[in-house]
């Protein structure tokens, strides 16, 4: 890679996957893979690398879901150096709420309200960067 071209990259992770299906009750990427190093920690290292590598400050931020944002950013605290240039780690995608099958209406669960909403996905890029105001750090 060319350094000059690095200095105006940016990486971007598409972190919203809670991983409800799979039983847990945190982001996916904070799963143990190889070495006591989660998913997070393999790109934290990689982005940390490609940074010594290219002398460059490479720019890196997580797109992460309202479900994910808070475990996500408590684990990446370790990693003082992440965050250059004053962007932030994350950018939230927008939540959209559940309804219920038979009538549409909005859905209800008195017992815990954070089931009332839901990611609506990694289609949801462009419209969350631009309406979190990532877009124009970016530009």
């Amino acid at each position: 890679p060319n350094p000059a071209l690095l200095k105006e990259t940016l990486v971007l992770k598409l972190n919203g996957g809670l991983g409800t299906g799979m039983g847990l009750d945190k982001a996916k990427s904070l799963l143990p893979v190889t070495a006591g190093n989660t998913f997070l920690d393999l790109i934290a290292k990689q982005v940390s690398k490609m940074r010594e590598e290219f002398k460059t400050d490479l720019a890196f931020m997580l797109m992460n879901s309202f479900s994910t944002s808070k475990d996500t950013l408590e684990f990446l605290s370790k990693y003082k150096d992440l965050d250059k240039g004053g962007l932030g780690l994350e950018f939230v995608q927008n939540k959209a709420p559940k309804v219920t099958a038979s009538d549409f209406t909005p859905a209800d669960w008195a017992t815990e309200r954070g089931h009332e909403w839901c990611p609506p996905g990694h289609g949801d890029l462009y419209p969350a960067m631009l309406g979190s105001g990532t877009l124009d750090k970016l530009l």
